[in-house]
């Protein structure tokens, strides 16, 4: 029993046509690839044909593989009759015909023996060997199952892509030519399959199809965008098989005042299936222009890019002058990649490199305060794990001394874990080592060797059980210790050891009931460290500077974030977990603090909330509705008046389309502003989208600085200092992006003075076009 192609009417819906086939593709991005070149531009004659005309489904079951045969055409058809004076064979009903992986479906079919030449008539589809789709009422396909004269055509191309002309044929060199046509990667049909028209098109006088590459190539094209003609489209090309094109990219418009105007393109180069390279100009009315280049490739090991700026300038007066000195070249490089040489070892790197602290800043590439590059080693096998890395960094903070940022070359560290013989649970052996420079401050090299002993039981009541045991042995080498400007950074020059030991007992209990229509997890949890005093300050401190007492942190065998510092004496932790899951909702929250049980001086700087025998409390909090509402509270409360020393949220309501984000920070720790890792801040962020009009958005963002004298004397905020704001109108359907943005930023950084930066933007599905 066959099936015939859906061609009836829907409520509320025009009729529909057997004319094309709905794909489902992903469009090919700028990344991909682009369409156009330089040629003449023609005004387009005639009246474009209609693209909306919705395309009905397909049965898969009405289309079986093809045969293998490929001098055979076979076929299925209701009915078939022979004509002897003419020598035609005639298919009527449901005609189905088939050469290798291309195939025709029309109502009737007619075949000259003779001349070798098929009509099919009707409601034709023609797949080809690519899953481009041909639908039309008349088609001629010769003895080779090669498309001729066509009539009223549409071409539904696997990409995702249309084509609809007046007319079509294909000439003696194979290649089809189309007059007065038109172009979309719109869908022109509702979910209800109802027509709609698309957001933009593509319209020409002439469109030719050359099968050997693949490439549909428009003669005398323009870009309409809701029926308003706006860009030429000189020597437009796209690729049938979803494969990039070579060609400009749809160029950007910005005005801001670093450097006025600015106009942008870019011209994207397919080298091969597995290389690209981007080339882009930019000009601008307020400085010289600028040029950039991104190249790309993948290979059988793995992948890697690099993209370069390079411009001819003069530099701002980084505190607010005018221009200064001669011009000089001024640029950006940034390179990384990942290579796997086999399951085990791999390497990865990243480089990245600006010629002076402002330029990317200047021309808006990157807000980026330090610019860090790498590269690692690593061997990675189910017992064991291996790196070997580098890192160097460049600071652009302004004021900031290159010298004394530190080079870390190598960093090696190497892990292996067995089964502990004998006593259970798993030991894990540890060896690091690390090696700082710097050109004009302190150099420290470190290396220790450790091991790791973890036990998990469950009681017979419940409980989860986790004891551990280290024993770790340190050396430390260090010299121009005193270039170093806090002191209990510094350590002791020369070299030096250390040993570290300890012992630690984790205990958890789930709670599991019903709840407030739900079920609840509640989780007391206890936890005992021991570790004999620690000659922490005898060794210099490179990696564990940025502490504060956290919830993630809490429960830590070393609240410290590195090896230098060691968390030493006894103590205990105490705190409970608390989860309620219900139909759409889940609400987490953790609560606890720490008591050491000894009085012994601490190396615990004030203000982080360990530097007491007893802590300050910590938690956090978090509430999930569905994927409208996501709530995260996290505190630190002082453990004698209760005040809060740290406050951070973060709140996001809303859908996809229109939500609204909070972001809110304070860090109170009471203390003098004697160390630079311990500042007091607070900051507002905020960022919100209303969608409206089905298609249409309005947005804006926000970033303020509401630190005061009060929280921190060196400090010369008011307490509401915008950083950058943001607000502007976007388009977005399946096709169509477009949209204006307004940035205002309120600090000067150099060479980006404070000011107003405009943006117009908007990209096209299916044409590469940004």
């Amino acid at each position: 029993m066959k099936r015939r192609l859906p061609n009836g009417n829907r409520a509320g819906c025009a009729s529909l046509a057997a004319l094309a086939l709905a794909l489902s593709a992903s469009p090919v991005t700028a990344q991909d690839g682009a369409a156009a070149g330089m040629g003449t531009v023609e005004e387009p004659q005639g009246t474009p044909p209609d693209l909306t005309t919705p395309i009905p489904p397909i049965d898969p079951a009405t289309m079986p593989p093809a045969p293998g045969d490929a001098e055979r055409i076979n076929f299925e058809a209701n009915s078939v009759s022979y004509d002897q004076d003419n020598d035609t064979v005639t298919a009527s009903g449901d005609v189905v015909l088939r050469s290798e992986d291309r195939s025709v479906r029309a109502d009737q079919v007619t075949w000259s023996r003779t001349s070798g030449q098929i009509v099919a008539t009707g409601d034709v589809r023609f797949v080809d060997e690519d899953g481009n789709q041909l639908y039309t009422s008349r088609i001629e396909l010769n003895d080779e199952f090669e498309a001729g004269a066509m009539e009223d055509l549409l071409l539904a191309l696997r990409e995702g892509g249309r084509l609809a002309a007046a007319n079509g044929e294909r000439l003696a060199d194979g290649t089809i030519e189309l007059t007065t046509a038109a172009y979309t990667g719109c869908e022109v049909a509702t979910e209800d399959r109802c027509p709609k028209e698309p957001s933009w098109r593509i319209t020409a006088d002439r469109v030719i199809y050359s099968p050997d590459d693949k490439i549909v190539r428009f003669r005398g094209a323009y870009l309409e965008i809701f029926g308003a003609r706006l860009i030429p489209l000189p020597g437009l090309s796209v690729r049938t098989d979803g494969r990039p094109v070579s060609g400009f990219l749809i160029p950007d418009i910005q005005y801001s005042r670093n450097n006025g105007l600015e106009v942008s393109g870019s011209y994207y180069l397919n080298l091969a299936p597995n290389k690209d390279l981007t080339v882009s100009a930019y000009a601008f009315t307020d400085a010289p222009p600028m040029a950039s280049a991104q190249w790309r490739h993948l290979t059988d090991r793995g992948a890697y890019q690099a993209t370069g700026y390079l411009t001819y300038s003069r530099r701002l007066d980084p505190f607010g002058g005018a221009a200064s000195g001669a011009d000089r070249l001024r640029g950006y490089i940034f390179a990384n990649g990942r290579f796997q040489f086999d399951p085990n070892w791999s390497l990865t790197f990243s480089a990245r490199r600006a010629t002076d602290r402002t330029f990317l800043r200047r021309y808006d590439i990157s807000r980026d305060d330090r610019l860090r590059s790498m590269i690692e080693i690593e061997r990675i096998d189910q017992d064991s794990y291996l790196t070997i890395a580098g890192y160097a960094t460049q600071t652009l903070r302004l004021g900031v001394p290159q010298g004394q940022v530190p080079i870390a070359l190598p960093m090696i560290d190497y892990r292996y874990r067995l089964d502990a013989p004998g006593i259970g649970g798993k030991l894990e052996l540890q060896a690091n080592s690390l090696a700082l420079f710097r050109p004009e401050g302190q150099d420290t090299q470190r290396a220790f060797a450790g091991a790791k002993w973890d036990l998990k039981q469950i009681t017979g009541l419940g409980q989860l059980v986790t004891l551990t045991g280290l024993l770790r042995g340190d050396v430390y080498h260090s010299d121009e210790n005193e270039l170093t400007a806090t002191a209990i950074y510094r350590g002791n020059p020369g070299w030096e050891t250390r040993g570290v030991a300890l012992a630690a007992a984790d205990i958890e209990w789930p709670l599991i009931g019903a709840a407030f229509g739900g079920t609840q997890v509640l989780t007391p949890r206890v936890q005992f460290v021991v570790t004999p005093r620690i000659r922490n300050l005898a060794v210099p401190n490179e990696d564990a500077r940025a502490i504060d007492l956290e919830d993630s942190n809490l429960f830590s065998l070393n609240r410290f974030p590195g090896y230098d510092r060691i968390e030493d004496g006894p103590r205990v932790t105490y705190g409970v977990d608390w989860e309620l899951t219900r139909p759409n909702w889940r609400i987490s929250t953790t609560v606890g603090q720490s008591v050491r049980l000894t009085n012994r001086a601490t190396i615990l700087p004030d203000g982080t909330g360990l530097s007491e025998r007893v802590s300050d409390f910590v938690g956090r909090t978090d509430v999930r509705f569905r994927d409208f509402v996501k709530f995260t509270h996290r505190f630190r409360l002082d453990k004698d008046s209760l005040a809060v020393r740290r406050n951070e949220i973060d709140a996001t309501v809303g859908s996809s389309r229109t939500y609204a984000e909070v972001g809110y920070l304070r860090l109170n720790r009471d203390i003098a502003p004697t160390i630079e890792d311990l500042r007091d801040r607070e900051e507002l962020r905020f960022a919100g989208r209303v969608a409206f009009a089905r298609y249409w958005s309005v947005f804006g963002s926000g970033v303020f600085n509401l630190t005061d004298r009060s929280e921190d004397p060196t400090f010369s905020a008011d307490g509401f200092d915008p950083i950058r704001t943001r607000i502007g109108v976007a388009y977005q359907d399946d096709c169509l992006e477009l949209g204006a943005t307004w940035r205002r930023d309120y600090l000067d950084q150099g060479d980006a003075r404070r000011g107003n930066t405009f943006q117009f933007y908007f990209a096209l599905r299916n044409l590469g076009f940004r």
